[in-house]
């Protein structure tokens, strides 16, 4: 019998993996360990709410949006040039939230981290995709996923169309991608296989339409021909493939033509909407501009390797120091020349480089809109390009300098350096995003001279009925900018509020010097005007209010009370109903329809508004009070008592015409005595009541002393 020998190890044969290592270095495995990871730094937005920094005017208080995925609401998706910006997509995005989840911020917020995961997802398998890089292309859509500067986009619910536009970019570049891939049915041109053309394949046109459906969510997608340029260059390699000629180059560049189209024509309508809407900022000369942009550039780059005292808004210093700028345009000199030097042996440099500094230049205020010097939601796609010049380079410098043994394991290392901060850190700036007094404070703390942020703060400050502290904050915005006309306006506001309307007109007055056809502002003037008497010029501030923005319900409500005050009822109902239809649970306009249709006699339908009224806002007492005036008229006094003891369990203190009324209705019931209390209650509160003190000397014979 012959022995067996022991096996001699073959040297030429390597060591068998171990399973483990198999199965984290499989794509399904990464994409579970990202969107876990993900989820579980976003997941504390669920508990966020909304804030007052454009949440209104794309949700809160947006009827279009609010009234869910009508065709009404479709059309005017399309048609509208709403807060100063043309974005369909994004507009019925956030009217699907409403339809599915009504007006809770947490779903809404939870949609956008579902997008950012997505994305995150979408980003990892096109870069495998594209370079065949597994672990690098995990590194930067990991780094992708928990950089705290893009928290902006995914935890404010107004920046759905930042994490929305960049689903269609993603899905742009991977069709874009499947389009290059020769197969047997391509067609070839001139006879040459290497130049196939990849128009005739299906995924370009796809590649084309999500293009179309990306620049309908945000239009700061316009450079995204580009993009596929650079992709043409590096990882897609058409250029060394097809030869560096001009004649190549021309031909790539011809075939981006169809998107070089939707670019030009997405960019020309939302110059003409933000033009129109005043979001274009003609104050800046150019050279200011330009000094921004080369500054905010140097910034960007500072903030995604040091992500520290972020905030929601970089107020525009005007004129920046001119060493600062001399600074950051050699720093940006230095990297461009270095990319330039190594980008022969590494094009991952140049394309990434040129990446970043292309997709930023919508945004980087040569074209200045709004009063921001740059913006962290900026970053959401430029930082992809800063992130491959970073991943690809380091692993390339580890190829060359360590060896082999090491290398895995330093790589490893590095990214959980890189990583683990950048979680930690986004998670602490999610919770900045929990409300408007966080998200302001925070902001105040880490910037300098930001009125908008003091304002916010004490709009904030307002609403939860802390009024001195509100009227502080916008003292300190007029501190920094004395002409800043929303903090002029809120601060007229807080004072009509207390009921000194002489002292508000000046300060509304003030506003509108310096933005004169502020809708907001005329609207508030009118009705401090209305309170000093001055009907009339009240009228006509309200009509420039509804000139400048036609569906502001606040506006049209004033104006049909105007309207009725005059005796021009017919004219005051077609405001109530416009205030009604573009703000929907409008209590107090249903109210005034009510008062309305009861001076008309239309005693039925006086009753519907004030009953509708009533549901929409229970605790209100002057609806009570009115209707229980039209229940009286149809003789239901036992019904009228109650809605009258109700106005007065609502308002006790400051109620004279709800116990006057409340006194005459028990005057009819023949409990006198109760009444004469009533009437006594009334002149108290208002002892210029002379129809009371009148009906008093009618029960008792003779005057209170």
């Amino acid at each position: 019998m012959t022995k067996l020998k022991p096996a001699i190890p073959d040297a030429g044969r390597t060591a068998p993996v171990p399973s483990w290592q198999t199965a984290i270095s499989r794509p399904g495995f990464l994409c579970l360990l990202l969107a876990l990871v993900t989820l579980a730094v976003y997941l504390p937005a669920a508990w966020n709410g909304f804030v007052n920094y454009d949440d209104a005017d794309y949700v809160t208080e947006n009827a279009h949006v609010k009234s869910g995925l009508a065709w009404d609401t479709v059309g005017w998706a399309f048609r509208s040039g709403h807060a100063s910006n043309w974005h369909p997509l994004t507009w019925l995005s956030h009217s699907l939230d409403c339809q599915v989840f009504g007006m809770r911020a947490g779903a809404m917020h939870l949609v956008s981290v579902g997008l950012h995961l997505v994305n995150t997802l979408l980003l990892f398998l096109v870069l495998r995709g594209l370079t065949g890089a597994l672990w690098r292309s995990a590194l930067v859509a990991a780094l992708f996923a928990l950089h705290p500067l893009h928290v902006e986009s995914v935890a404010w619910v107004s920046e759905r169309k930042d994490v929305l536009s960049t689903l269609f970019f993603l899905l742009t570049i991977a069709a874009y991608a499947k389009s290059t891939v020769h197969s047997p049915r391509s067609t070839v041109v001139g006879g040459d296989a290497s130049r196939i053309t990849h128009h005739a394949s299906r995924f370009y046109p796809l590649s084309l339409l999500c293009f179309a459906l990306g620049l309908m969510s945000k239009p700061m997608l316009v450079t995204t021909p580009f993009v596929l340029l650079l992709l043409d260059y590096w990882p897609l390699g058409r250029l060394k493939a097809q030869g560096s000629s001009l004649k190549t180059i021309s031909r790539l560049v011809w075939e981006k033509v169809p998107f070089f189209v939707l670019s030009v024509a997405s960019s020309v309508i939302t110059f003409q909407v933000q033009r129109k809407g005043g979001a274009v900022s003609t104050v800046l000369t150019i050279g200011e501009r330009v000094a921004n942009a080369v500054v905010s550039y140097a910034r960007y780059i500072g903030k995604m390797f040091w992500p520290v005292d972020l905030s929601v808004l970089y107020p525009h210093p005007g004129q920046w120091p001119l060493w600062q700028v001399l600074a950051c345009a050699a720093l940006l000199a230095a990297v461009s020349l270095a990319v330039a030097v190594c980008g022969r042996r590494r094009p991952y440099l140049p394309v990434g480089w040129l990446w970043f500094l292309g997709t930023l230049v919508p945004v980087i205020g040569l074209v200045q809109v709004g009063i921001q010097s740059m913006a962290d939601r900026y970053t959401y796609v430029p930082l992809i390009g800063l992130f491959i010049m970073a991943v690809w380079g380091i692993a390339g410098c580890a190829s060359e300098h360590l060896p082999e043994a090491w290398r895995g394991r330093a790589l490893a290392i590095g990214a959980a350096l890189m990583l683990a901060p950048c979680a930690l850190l986004t998670v602490r700036q999610v919770g900045f995003w929990r409300n408007s007094e966080t998200l302001f404070t925070r902001t105040v703390r880490v910037t300098r001279n930001n009125y908008l942020a003091h304002n916010n703060l004490g709009f904030y400050f307002s609403g939860k009925g802390r009024i001195p502290e509100a009227m502080e904050q916008y003292r300190l915005s007029l501190e920094i900018n004395p002409a800043y006309e929303d903090a002029l306006n809120n601060l007229g506001y807080a004072l009509a509020g207390q009921g000194k309307f002489a002292d508000a007109i000046p300060l509304y007055e003030a506003a509108l010097r310096t933005r004169p056809k502020h809708a907001e502002v005329h609207n508030n003037l009118g009705n401090a005007l209305s309170e000093t008497g001055k009907a009339d010029e009240a009228i006509s501030h309200y009509l420039v209010a509804l000139d400048q923005n036609p569906e502001h319900a606040d506006a049209h409500n004033n104006l049909g009370i105007a309207m009725a005050m005059k005796g021009r009822l017919d004219e005051a109902i077609t405001h109530f109903h416009a205030a009604i239809r573009y703000k929907p649970g409008y209590a107090s306009a249903h109210s005034n329809l009510g008062n309305a249709f009861a001076v008309q006699h239309k005693l039925d339908e006086a009753i519907k508004e004030f009953q509708e009224s009533l549901r929409l806002k229970p605790d209100e007492a002057q609806p009570h009070n009115n209707l229980g005036n039209v229940l009286i008229q149809q003789g239901r006094v036992e019904e009228a008592i109650g809605h009258y003891r109700e106005a007065l369990r609502i308002n006790p203190r400051n109620n004279p015409e709800a116990h006057y009324n409340l006194g005459m209705a028990l005057v009819r019931q023949g409990k006198r005595e109760e009444a004469r209390v009533n009437l006594v209650e009334a002149l108290r509160l208002k002892p210029d009541y002379a129809e009371a003190k009148r009906q008093l000397e009618l029960i008792s014979g003779a005057a209170p002393r």
